[in-house]
């Protein structure tokens, strides 16, 4: 997540590269989002799917590999790196039925009226203007079409990321968060997101609650050097202190994450929302 005062797609520039180095790990630990996603927009049904903010690749190649006989993706996002990693990811995986735009959510540069089904996975909660953004959705999607939005839930139920936020609190003051401005828990309130699909003009809106675990064998330090190098909010707070604080912290993060160790696997208890509806016809 971008850090105060800094531009939103200037901070995800910044990003890229570790969301690179670290899609493949990113890609197991939040699969039971996107198979969700894939359920809720009913995409073995689709011909024609729209990934919004795609960022590393998904659920965009998952999707395509599905749709390989069938039907094809366009995956999106406001970064170039991104899109340039997601392409690579699918020429390697010889996925022909994946195409590809460089585009934030507000302004989607498609036709109305051109999809089956529009997902978004984690990319809602931080666009500048995400009603915009979700009547750009519905504005793409075919009469009847299918949109599904995935969200993280409270940060109290995702200790992923609450193990390390806590331990910073204690090191670097934050000032208290504005439920509204783009951060990963701005739709954790339930109701939140579906007022703005009801709003853009989606009907039968629907939210459930997705509990899964977030798990992959990774060590305690792998899991720390994870979560300080994908943040952009995390490396901001960290290049102010000293190196005995950050050797403090890493000490105590490394310390606090066993408790969710199980047999040398990390498992995190994780929840999102499922948001989904369709366009009235």
């Amino acid at each position: 997540m971008p850090t105060e005062n800094k531009d939103p797609l200037d901070a995800w520039e910044e990003s890229a590269p570790y969301w690179r180095k670290h899609a493949g790990t990113v890609r197991k630990l939040f699969e039971p989002i996107t198979v969700a996603l894939i359920k809720a927009a009913a995409i073995e049904r689709a011909e024609a799917v729209l990934d919004v903010a795609g960022g590393a690749g998904e659920p965009s190649l998952t999707i395509a590999k599905a749709l390989q006989e069938k039907g094809s993706v366009v995956f999106t996002d406001a970064v170039r790196e991104m899109v340039l990693t997601t392409r690579n990811e699918a020429d390697q995986a010889g996925l022909n039925n994946l195409q590809f735009t460089q585009c934030v959510g507000e302004a989607l540069p498609f036709r109305s009226h051109s999809f089956d089904a529009v997902v978004s996975r984690l990319g809602v909660m931080l666009f500048s203007d995400p009603a915009a953004s979700v009547r750009e959705m519905i504005r793409v999607l075919k009469t009847s079409g299918r949109i599904a939005l995935a969200v993280w839930h409270t940060q109290i139920s995702n200790p992923f990321f609450y193990v390390t936020a806590s331990t910073l609190a204690r090191y670097v003051e934050s000032p208290p968060e504005d439920p509204d401005a783009p951060g990963a828990f701005r739709f954790a309130e339930p109701g939140k997101l579906d007022g703005l699909l009801v709003a853009a003009g989606a009907i039968d809106v629907h939210s459930s609650l997705l509990k899964f675990t977030i798990e992959a064998a990774m060590t305690p330090r792998q899991f720390w050097q994870l979560r300080s190098e994908l943040s952009e909010t995390l490396r901001g707070k960290l290049a102010t202190l000293t190196q005995a604080q950050l050797d403090s912290i890493s000490a105590e993060v490394e310390k606090a994450v066993e408790a969710f160790y199980e047999g040398g696997s990390m498992k995190f208890p994780a929840e999102v929302l499922i948001v989904s509806g369709r366009k009235q016809s």
